[in-house]
């Protein structure tokens, strides 16, 4: 069983790169693995490709079928975006979640939505319409008009919904990682039950926020999941050349804290790792989890991805974790071929509809700009 630990020295990564599935060498031989040898104090936990059943983990056909759909909306709709983004229709940033689905629906899928809190950097797309965003009111944000979530004034990379718990949407790289653990402490003190999952990207965890925020998690058992979207890249350096630790998992011994690696090519694998990490935090003891994931696109709309060559990018696109999802659906015969073509033709109807309802929809009004800024509704420099 994944959650089990036995002994086992930990070996060093060949220059730092993921294998196979997303996961390093160091967790090839089993599920799980403890220190030993190196003295270190906390046990990490290894979730890899193919090893669960939706059956084991309990999650319904229906529950399986539905993981698809919100998967293949998030790809659906961000290969719009990307359209709409070459036709000036979207301005600012835009940085697409394509490849990381797995992450996004298997962390929807094992928290309580509405009770649990979320809050993510600037790669929130996915995250929103996983955690049930309509594609109307996430398209709309992007085109910056009222039907957006918030009015059209956070676009791409400040995703909202309070209805959600959901807290964004950050620009700052690792800047929201502290208010993350901060969203966590506000659960435990309120004793509502509820936790905060707070997700960054490899890149983040070079910023001295996280290791801040980690002393101090772990010092005041805060309830929170710190969730490590790790594409191997940060804007476009390899985890392997950027960082003397590239297996970012280890950093939670530092901090007294349990961590693990997971497959975000695998949606069982994802979902597996954050019930169990979820279950740490609802008894307040929070965790690194490292999810080994990968972004089919640039960084954002204005990278080209060079520093990649396009053998490495085929052969990742083997691990398409919809392709995978889409093959398990096939060979359990939980699907057809012919339900599953009938749901992305209305998947992609959806994104359709949500393209023309934001070009209908207004742009803010120009006193738009002083609402929702102060709590105070007489703040002195308001304006008419």
């Amino acid at each position: 069983m994944a959650g089990e630990t036995r002994k086992k020295t930990r070996q060093p990564v060949a220059e730092g790169k993921a294998q196979g599935n997303g996961i390093s060498a160091v967790s090839q031989n089993g599920h799980s693995a403890a220190t030993a040898e190196d003295g270190a104090s906390e046990p990490f936990v290894d979730y890899p490709a193919g090893a669960y059943t939706h059956e084991e983990l309990g999650i319904s056909d229906d529950e399986t079928r539905a993981m698809y759909r919100n998967m293949l909306l998030q790809r659906r709709f961000e290969e719009r975006a990307a359209q709409m983004y070459g036709k000036q229709k979207i301005g600012g940033f835009l940085h697409l979640y394509i490849g990381q689905e797995a992450v996004s629906t298997g962390s929807a899928y094992a928290m309580e939505i509405g009770k649990d809190s979320v809050i993510t950097a600037y790669r929130d797309h996915g995250l929103g319409l996983a955690l049930g965003m309509t594609s109307n009111e996430c398209m709309a944000e992007l085109f910056g008009k009222v039907g957006g979530s918030s009015r059209g004034k956070g676009g791409s990379m400040h995703y909202f919904k309070k209805e959600l718990n959901f807290y964004g949407g950050h620009g700052i790289v690792g800047g929201h990682i502290a208010v993350g653990a901060g969203i966590a402490f506000a659960h435990k003190y309120k004793g509502d039950g509820g936790v905060c999952l707070t997700y960054f990207g490899d890149g983040a965890v070079g910023q001295g926020s996280f290791h801040e925020t980690m002393n101090l998690a772990a010092l005041y058992e805060t309830p929170c999941v710190f969730v490590i979207e790790n594409n191997e890249y940060a804007m476009g350096t390899a985890t392997h050349r950027a960082f003397a630790q590239p297996d970012f998992y280890r950093y939670a011994d530092s901090y007294g804290m349990p961590s693990a690696l997971a497959s975000g090519m695998d949606i069982f694998s994802v979902y597996k790792a954050m019930s169990d990490h979820i279950a740490m935090a609802r008894n307040n003891r929070p965790s690194i989890l490292e999810v080994r994931t990968y972004r089919y696109r640039g960084h954002s709309m204005s990278d080209p991805a060079n520093y990649r060559t396009k053998e490495e990018l085929d052969a990742r696109k083997e691990q398409d974790p919809i392709i995978r999802l889409k093959g398990y659906l096939l060979e359990r015969e939980l699907a057809s071929n012919e339900d599953l073509d009938a749901a992305d033709a209305e998947i992609k109807q959806e994104v359709m509809d949500s393209v023309a309802f934001s070009e209908e929809s207004p742009a803010p009004a120009l006193p738009e700009i002083y609402e929702h800024v102060y709590a105070q509704t007489d703040y002195p420099f308001l304006t008419d």
